[in-house]
């Protein structure tokens, strides 16, 4: 190599000295030549005459004095400085992400208006497309740039300079009495919906050249970016929760009596479930209940029990059993259950059936107006041809939509049923009105009319309070037409409304929160819930002051009647269907037990006489056969000597769940262990699975006590 070398340098040594002469000929004759061919023979204007040449002459200046080898150097190491600064930077901030940086504080006149600075963004050079609505963005940016690589999903971090004014949300519509409808509600929106799209958050998934633009966008945002921006408001991007304006009917647990104070205890019977199924969407939902939802007579009467059936034509039958109380070894369990008569569906009398349904804007979520019109399909099957069905249903207004048609006419039926659509207020007491006009018109005698009310309670235009509800419910059922109540849906289940509805129409209410469940109503109970074979039943105990001090009636403390009401045939009470059943539960304490919550009278000992001295106490069972003026009185002596069985043992366990959910006092150290096993160790005969299901039930509200 080095031979090489010094050959090279000797030729180029022996080579003829340049002759300058030979230059400037040449040079000169190029000079001619291209004039010529240029058609310009005036003399070469100096570049340094030239308009505006100045900056470019300066710029040729400082590369001539920068040709030398150290400013070279320098120059090219502040380069791929500033390169390494370029590319790495944008990667950095993507990967270990740049901290919040919090937005000035700004008054309102300091902040840029958006129309201004809207106006600023479409005169730069390529600007970055804000996203729009649901992820869509301008089409200027289609088509300056070809589609980049789908980004990864990567968390966009919080800058303020990359922030484009966001328009205020506004604020949410109130909602005035006359209306509810939640569709045209504005809904508050997350303002990062309304974010450019920053090109740090898809760096990784761009190649050189879009970076490359990228970097350029960003340094002319921030140089053209104004001084402050508007900070983001916490509304603007708080989700609101769904307001819960849920209303239970319910009253304080029942005390413990004191027997010589208090002998008789009268209620009215309820054959109603929807507590259950409220209690079942709470812990499915992942919640406990509140105790106000927890009625334990509709928990407890939820389940079917294998009592005895009525002989020949007696309308009833009573089973009571007498056992050790699970959570207090010092008191007893009193269960009295009464099994109704079941008679031939072939021999039931025509139905008229007026579906009410509630298709206002609260009903529109999936587990309202979409459940329900399943739920009323499921029924439809159930119906005999010579039956009838009416739809009307209410909204702002009401309307009938399917008139009087014969159950075997599904098509029509399941059409009308296909076309209901959510939306508008809720006027419930019009479409009351409507509804008992059109059950009014398919009367006939012998027939049964029955008008089922599908809704989630939520009346707000018209009569809307209790009371008026109930005074002209309770008006239309002496015209032989009774009323039922499915509640659905939950957040605004006015579970009031709907125990003051069934209670005064003579029906039973009952919560549909699956379909599973309105195959239970609606289907496998159909003939006990339209079908009477009672009215205005009522319960009454007397306890004897000798062998029972104290008692507690478990439930029913919305259906207790005065000791007085029970003779009164006037006095309205609960229902009973075909093959309906009702159980009560009483827990009863005997002289000298250490579970006495109260101390002994100072003035006299109440005892029994004559042959009753021996008993616990004395049931009494009152009821009015449909349409009938005067009751029918039952007697049953309750003797303590009665056996408990598998069923009465389930009956106390879901007492027991009930109390639990209540945080009941009575209970002691009994807890959900014990309330699990004795379910488990009793469950019986359980053909569908009720019974393991509030098993399961009882071991999630275990799980979310703790």
């Amino acid at each position: 190599m080095t031979d090489d070398l010094d050959d090279l340098r000797r030729a180029l040594k022996a080579a003829p000295p340049p002759d300058a002469d030979a230059k400037a000929r040449a040079m000169r004759l190029a000079v001619e030549n291209f004039d010529r061919l240029q058609e310009s023979n005036g003399p070469v204007r100096s570049s340094e005459d030239r308009h505006g040449a100045a900056p470019l002459n300066g710029v040729r200046r400082m590369f001539h004095y920068l040709t030398a080898r150290p400013a070279l150097a320098m120059t090219t190491s502040a380069a791929a400085l500033l390169i390494g600064v370029a590319v790495i930077l944008p990667v950095t901030d993507l990967r270990i992400g740049a901290p919040d940086r919090p937005a000035p504080a700004i008054t309102d006149a300091e902040a840029p208006k958006p129309d201004t600075v809207a106006a600023q963004s479409q005169t730069e050079t390529a600007p970055v497309a804000p996203v729009t609505g649901a992820g869509t963005t301008d089409s200027t940016m289609a088509e300056a740039e070809p589609a980049a690589p789908e980004p990864l999903a990567l968390p966009v971090p919080h800058d303020p300079a990359r922030l484009a004014p966001v328009e205020p949300a506004p604020p949410p519509t109130a909602i005035s009495p006359e209306g509810d409808n939640l569709a045209e509600t504005p809904q508050p929106e997350m303002a990062t919906d309304a974010l450019p799209v920053d090109p740090g958050a898809v760096g990784l998934a761009m190649d050189a050249a879009p970076r490359a633009r990228t970097k350029a966008k960003r340094s002319e945002d921030f140089a053209s970016a104004p001084a402050a921006l508007p900070s983001v408001s916490a509304p603007d991007v708080r989700v609101f929760p769904m307001e819960d304006t849920e209303a239970y009917a319910n009253a304080a647990p029942n005390p413990v009596k004191v027997t010589a104070e208090e002998p008789v205890s009268t209620f009215s019977i309820d054959v109603d479930t929807a507590s259950y199924a409220v209690v079942r969407s709470s812990l499915t939902a992942g919640y406990l209940p509140t105790p106000d939802q927890v009625r334990i007579e509709e928990m407890v009467n939820y389940f079917p029990y294998a009592y005895a059936a009525p002989e020949g034509d007696a309308a009833f039958a009573s089973t009571i059993a007498v056992m050790p109380t699970p959570w207090n070894p010092g008191t007893r369990l009193v269960t009295i259950g009464i099994q109704g008569a079941l008679p031939e569906v072939a021999a039931r009398p025509p139905l008229n059936l007026v579906f009410l349904i509630d298709t206002s804007g609260s009903m529109e979520d999936a587990n309202k107006l979409p459940l329900l019109k399943q739920s009323l399909s499921l029924m439809l099957a159930e119906l005999r041809p010579e039956d009838q069905v009416a739809i009307v249903t209410y909204a702002g207004s009401a309307g009938e939509v399917l008139p009087p048609t014969r159950a075997g006419d599904r098509a029509a039926i399941l059409s009308a049923l296909d076309n209901l659509m959510a939306g508008g207020s809720t006027a419930g007491a019009e479409g009351l009105e409507l509804a008992y006009r059109v059950a009014e018109g398919m009367k006939a005698d012998g027939e049964i009319t029955r008008i089922l009310l599908a809704t989630d309670g939520d009346f707000n235009v018209g009569v809307s309070d209790p009371d008026g509800l109930e005074a002209y419910v309770a008006r239309q059922r002496a015209t032989g037409t009774y009323l039922s109540v499915l509640g659905f849906g939950r957040g605004n289940l006015d579970d009031a409304v709907m125990q003051a509805l069934a209670q005064n129409g003579n029906g039973t209410a009952a919560y549909i929160d699956t379909l599973g469940e309105a195959r239970k109503v609606l289907v496998d109970q159909l003939t006990g819930a339209l079908f009477p074979i009672a009215d205005d039943v009522k319960i009454q105990v007397e306890w004897n002051p000798a062998t029972v001090v104290e008692y507690r009636l478990i439930g029913y403390e919305t259906r207790a009647l005065r000791r007085e009401d029970f003779n009164n045939d006037r006095v309205d009470a609960g229902e009973i269907g075909a093959g309906r059943q009702v159980t009560a539960i009483y827990e009863v304490t005997a002289p000298g037990s250490d579970a006495l919550l109260n101390d002994p009278l100072r003035y006299g000992n109440a005892t029994a006489t004559g042959e009753a001295s021996g008993e616990l106490g004395f049931l009494r069972l009152r009821w009015k056969a449909p349409g009938a003026e005067t009751s029918t009185l039952v007697e049953t002596p309750i003797t303590g000597q009665e056996p408990a069985s598998a069923e009465t043992r389930f009956a106390a366990a879901i007492a027991g769940f009930g109390q639990l959910l209540q945080g009941s006092a009575y209970l002691g150290d009994w807890g959900w262990d014990e309330a699990i096993e004795l379910a488990v160790a009793n469950r019986g005969d359980d053909p569908f699975g009720y019974r393991i299901e509030a098993v399961n039930l009882m071991r999630l509200a275990q799980s979310l006590s703790k």
